[in-house]
């Protein structure tokens, strides 16, 4: 479904971070979205998001019966679903946990340091690096701190 609306928000002016289809009986489809140009994102731009993708699903029409649309920000403790936002958050606290064992575990917690096309690479508290295979993430987020609250604080807002 994200290769669906992607281009309609690029069109827009906005990057797709995540779209995920929950629910059986009237499933929800939530969409996440950010600013293309980096600004902080307003109520209008959700709307605006809502309006064009909430059209292109009525035509493409990818899901059976009715469904309801949900398209929010990222927000502030985000999760990580793109090469682009390991690099963009390096130095900051993330948990993360993998579908398949990594060096004997699934759950991770370090400080991001960054990714490439094959893996985002982590320092874990005790000071080892790990590399986390993308394709076998299962999720990767943000953790709430003073530090990330500062540098996010410093996005300029949408106008």
């Amino acid at each position: 479904m994200g290769a669906t609306i992607a281009p309609t928000l690029e069109d827009l002016g906005y990057e797709l971070v995540r779209v995920a289809v929950l629910g059986r009986d009237r499933p929800t489809v939530q969409v996440m979205a950010e600013r293309a140009d980096g600004a902080s994102m307003a109520v209008e731009d959700c709307e605006a998001i809502s309006r064009a993708i909430g059209a292109v699903l009525d035509v493409e029409d990818p899901l059976p019966g009715a469904w309801t649309l949900e398209v929010s920000s990222p927000g502030i403790d985000r999760p990580l679903t793109r090469v682009k936002d390991w690099n963009r958050f390096a130095g900051h606290l993330v948990r993360a946990e993998t579908l398949d064992p990594v060096d004997g575990r699934k759950r991770f917690s370090g400080v991001a340091l960054g990714a490439d096309e094959a893996a985002a690479r982590l320092r874990l508290d005790d000071g080892t690096e790990v590399a986390l295979p993308l394709s076998g993430l299962r999720r990767a987020k943000l953790v709430l701190t003073d530090a990330l609250i500062a540098a996010t604080a410093a996005t300029p807002p949408a106008n």
